[in-house]
């Protein structure tokens, strides 16, 4: 490997270790929990000498390279868990943790080495500290707003990406077909607007109907859980001893575990709740009008970029504005995935304006030839 290759590698595996240090550090100043804050704390410690490992290796090309300070990614990541919540920072760091373990695995078997099985210590830890009760993860109304987002990895502030860029794309290519098509700016502005309310209007009564779906799907199971309970709490309980095993208590702990559980019912309910179905009993899925409310407002607000040029001029300069505006916008969008995925800014902002910009163009031309043939 050519040495400006390697010390580029270098630069950006350093970075990597700095953030995540930073972050587990960030992460853990937040916790009431004693042996969580402990955790976090040796995990960033962790991080920090592989980073100053990093830095050796650098400085051996380069002698005076200083170490890394957190990047502006990684710090905008920190404020934003303040509004989204800080689950997405712990997502974030259980993709980083999964990396590296699987970078490490690679690297041993290259090099003929026998896997010790702790390459993926850390991706555990963190996913135990994830799964936590205890974890301290402060919350907000975009936080809470669709359990669906949150259950598959993504959270809140990744449906509100997703829902900016949909209500983005979908009505700057509405517009830019009716615009194709020659018409009035009334009609523009007109057809935008409806298009604006139809797919907001459509976003919310969907999130709305996924989270009302899911709250009654667990409203039901819980039911149903509470009838077994009193109905054979002997298998129940044979239940959450299996499953507590399978979790890796031993089998004299786990009935312990829940001999105790089940010395009172309520608490014998909430576990089975907890354990069997995986519900948090408090949100039950959240709130269907919250969920409803905040994708109409994420939606509205990508759709209103391309369509407000054509509120204050028209012509050929509220066309210009409109993509300007939409190029931005696509590139903001595309720029604020790389929180999830790590790629680079400009890549991600610029592939992301691309693909916004095909489908613009594509339904201009569309609307030029349907215009073209009507006239």
């Amino acid at each position: 490997m050519p040495k400006s290759a390697s010390l580029n590698s270098l630069k950006k595996q350093l970075q990597i270790e700095v953030d995540t240090a930073y972050l587990y550090d960030s992460i853990a100043q937040i916790q009431d929990d004693e042996s969580l804050k402990k955790v976090l704390k040796a995990l960033a410690k962790i991080e920090w000498g592989h980073a100053n490992r990093v830095l050796k290796n650098i400085q051996e090309i380069i002698p005076n390279f200083k170490m890394a300070t957190p990047s502006t990614r990684a710090k905008i990541q920190l404020k934003l868990g303040k509004v989204f919540g800080y689950d997405s920072i712990i997502n974030s760091l259980a993709n980083v943790e999964a990396q590296v373990g699987k970078s490490a695995v690679k690297s041993k078997l290259q090099k003929g080495e026998k896997l010790t099985g702790f390459e993926h210590n850390h991706l555990k830890i963190i996913e135990a500290v994830r799964d936590s009760e205890k974890v301290n993860m402060p919350s907000s109304i975009l936080a809470r707003f669709e359990g669906k987002h949150k259950s598959v990895g993504g959270n809140a502030l990744r449906a509100a990406v997703m829902g900016a860029n949909d209500g983005l794309v979908s009505n700057m290519s509405l517009v830019m077909g009716v615009v194709g098509a020659a018409v009035s700016n009334t009609t523009v502005v007109l057809t935008g607007t409806a298009g604006l309310l139809a797919g907001a209007i459509s976003m919310a009564l969907g999130e709305w109907l996924s989270v009302q779906s899911s709250r009654e799907l667990h409203e039901y199971q819980i039911a149903i859980e509470e009838e077994e309970l009193e109905a054979s709490p002997e298998e129940e309980k044979k239940e959450l001893i299996l499953l507590y095993q399978a979790k890796g208590i031993d089998e004299e702990n786990a009935k312990k575990l829940a001999d105790k559980i089940f010395e009172n019912k309520k608490t014998a309910l909430e576990a089975l709740i907890t354990e069997e179905l995986g519900i948090d009993k408090d949100e039950l899925g959240g709130s269907p009008w919250e969920a409803a409310f905040v994708s109409f407002f994420l939606f509205a607000i990508g759709a209103i970029i391309p369509l407000l040029p054509y509120f204050f001029t028209s012509g050929k300069m509220a066309f210009y504005l409109s993509a300007i505006s939409s190029f931005f916008g696509l590139f903001i969008i595309g720029a604020a995935i790389t929180l999830f995925t790590g790629k680079n800014v400009f890549y991600s902002g610029f592939r992301q304006v691309f693909f916004g910009l095909t489908a613009g163009a594509i339904t201009y031309v569309i609307g030029s030839w349907i215009g073209a043939s009507i006239i």
